[in-house]
Formats: structure tokens, sequence, C-alpha cells
């Protein structure tokens, strides 16, 4: 079967599959790990996480899209105050995290504390089926996502915990604004910044 890599937008529809992407995607993330240490459980955790924060959190407030293999979630600068949990999404999270929620909590309160003041735009998660990866499905969620961006006049910020991933960034416009370490021998976070750019023909 021909995967497409061209984006569209993901709808509540398309819950299973981006759960079932994401969990392939991060399943050898650093922080993915450290929150889901249990091998036995960790896809089940991760499916039932992506699939909690999706339907209840970023397709309400965030631009959600995909191709066949890759999911991306974006935050526009004026929906970062609404795109955050709910007191019933919290609750949900705990119960996927069971004894990690204090290691996912004192790493949601470090990476805030590191946010970016200034309007921004935020590339909150994308992730490719490692079965896809080399075939442009997060290039081209990522162009998609930054041309909106850029059209907005946008910065965008994101939070990477995979040093693998700096140089496909960095190919991309962004540059490490900040190293993070989280807290209670957590792994590394990589805050990146990328200043917008004039649209083409503008």
């Amino acid at each position: 079967m021909t995967l497409t890599n061209i984006p569209r937008t993901a709808t509540v529809d398309d819950a299973a599959l981006i759960s079932a992407l994401l969990t392939s995607a991060f399943d050898d993330d650093p922080m993915m790990r450290w929150f889901f240490p249990a091998d036995a459980s960790r896809a089940a955790s991760l499916s039932r996480y992506f699939g909690t924060i999706f339907t209840r959190q970023y397709v309400h407030h965030g631009v959600c899209e995909r191709t066949d293999a890759a999911v991306a979630f974006w935050v526009p600068a004026e929906a970062q105050e609404k795109a955050v949990p709910d007191a019933d999404t919290i609750e949900e999270l705990k119960s996927i995290l069971g004894d990690r929620v204090a290691q996912f909590g004192a790493a949601v309160e470090t990476a805030a504390a590191h946010t970016p003041q200034e309007p921004h735009w935020s590339l909150s998660l994308i992730g490719a089926d490692p079965a896809a990866q080399g075939r442009g499905h997060g290039a081209a969620l990522l162009r998609s996502g930054l041309a909106q961006a850029d059209a907005a006049g946008m910065p965008v910020y994101l939070e990477s915990s995979k040093a693998a991933n700096l140089p496909v960034y960095e190919h991309f416009g962004f540059t490490v604004r900040e190293e993070v370490p989280l807290p209670g021998d957590g792994p590394m976070l990589w805050g990146m910044w990328r200043e917008p750019r004039r649209p083409a023909g503008a």
C-alpha cells in the first residue's frame, strides 16, 4: 500500500490512527521511556497518552495535521492559553502515568518555566512511523506548519528530548535556544527557536 505524505487536517475520527503512529514514533524517545519505563506496558500507555492529549486538548485548540504515516500538533500564538489540559484531562493523564505522575508533573513545570514569553507558535509534537521514515512524511508536516506560522509572522518554539532530531530541526531553520535538564535524573530537553521567514512572493 502506498503511503501518501500530503498533509491534511487531523480530526477526532483519526484518533486511533494517530495514537498508533505516535506510539511507534515515540517508542525510543528518551522522555517517553522515562515516563513509561516498563517495556511490557509502554505501548499501551503511550497509546492512551497520545489519544488523550489529542482528543481532549490539541484537536480543539491546536493545528493538527497528518499524513498517512506522521502526525504534527501545532499551537498558534493566540491559542497558547487554551491548549492546556483541563481538570478531567489531568485526571486521565494521572491514571495513565500511575506512579510516574510526579516525574511528569516536575517535567511539565520545568519546561513551562523555560517557555519563551514572547508571542509564538509551538510545535508541540511531531512523530513519524519508523517504518516510513525517510519518505518525507515528517518533512511535509514541518513545511506545512512552518508555512502557516510564517504567514502569521510568528516565530516557532519546540522542545526536543532526542539529540538525534536536532540536526533535522536545524535544517528547517531552528537553533538551540536553551538546554534544560529535567529534574530527578530526567533526560535533557533542548528548547529550539525559529524566527519567521517572509512567505515566498511576499
